[in-house]
């Protein structure tokens, strides 16, 4: 049986994909986005956020805990923490939370099924996500599988910074790649990742050059990073020379800032971009013919 580390599965969702999808959310990624709106999938181990604003101060978390894992500061030391669960349900305001946990693909396989009707409707179908999916490219690979005899439409988002060999093993696979292109400049790309984008661009080609029709590229909008227009011309000059079916081009929004703080982690805050700065960005993408969503 293959284990998957992951935080969240969400059903009938709108935007990781077309149609209706249920996405799954992997935990663990080789990128450290500056601007990240899921912080808690950096880690590939569990982690418990402490959501300070709605802690009471009670001390009932910290007295039910056996391992005395949390703290005067009442965060909990992961090192101590032996995942029981007990302060979770024990606060009465929903002040902590778990994110990650353990599930074979057998597990979460019943879960996708019944959401066929749904999918078949809309022309939906199921999104792996995270953090990195195909850094756990065993578990992807079995659920794709399973998915594909059950007739399920399959999306694989993905930052690409993975060996070649992962892509062998699941282009076969999955419908679509909801792939990242986040810098053309590769001193920008580590800036702001912590990586650079050489093995990206290169399994992007690689992609392209045996299946252009299963790429679907998103482009994040982060000003003051990547939004300024010399950047954005050269992310659209290297998607003209190599199209995919879209283009979308994603906001930055400061939804991840509230659980980076509850998980004790840094976070960046940037502006949210204008819907004016969205469309003069919009156009330059359009003026090289790229579909955009």
């Amino acid at each position: 049986m293959h284990k998957a580390n992951i935080f969240d599965i969400q059903r009938s969702s709108f935007v990781d994909g077309p149609g209706i999808r249920t996405v799954i959310f992997f935990k663990g990624c080789n990128l450290h986005c500056a601007w990240c709106h899921n912080p808690e999938s950096w880690s590939s181990q569990p982690q418990q956020a402490w959501y300070e604003n709605r802690c009471v101060r009670c001390g009932k978390c910290r007295a039910i805990c056996p391992a005395g894992a949390i703290g005067e500061d009442f965060r909990a030391d992961m090192s101590k923490c032996v995942g029981c669960g007990r302060c979770i349900d024990e606060c009465p305001t929903a002040a902590r939370k778990m994110y990650g946990r353990q599930q074979t693909a057998e597990e979460i396989l019943p879960l996708l099924l019944a959401d066929r009707d749904f999918f078949a409707v809309s022309g939906g179908g199921v999104t792996f996500s995270g953090g990195e999916c195909m850094l756990q490219a065993d578990a992807l690979e079995a659920l794709l599988r399973g998915c594909r005899e059950a007739g399920i439409q399959t999306a694989v988002d993905t930052a690409g910074n993975v060996p070649w060999t992962a892509f062998e093993r699941i282009l076969p696979l999955t419908d679509i790649f909801l792939y990242d292109i986040k810098c053309l400049s590769a001193d920008l790309h580590q800036e702001l990742t912590g990586v650079t984008n050489e093995r990206i661009l290169e399994n992007y080609r690689r992609i392209y050059a045996l299946a252009p029709e299963k790429l679907m590229v998103r482009v994040p909008v982060i000003p003051g990073a990547n939004d300024q227009g010399e950047e954005m011309q050269c992310i659209a000059d290297f998607l003209a020379e190599y199209p995919p079916e879209s283009v979308e081009l994603l906001p930055y929004h400061r939804l991840g800032i509230p659980k980076a703080n509850a998980l004790g982690a840094a976070s960046d805050d940037f502006e949210e971009p204008t819907e004016a700065r969205m469309n003069e960005l919009k156009e330059i993408f359009a003026a090289r013919k790229l579909m955009l969503l």
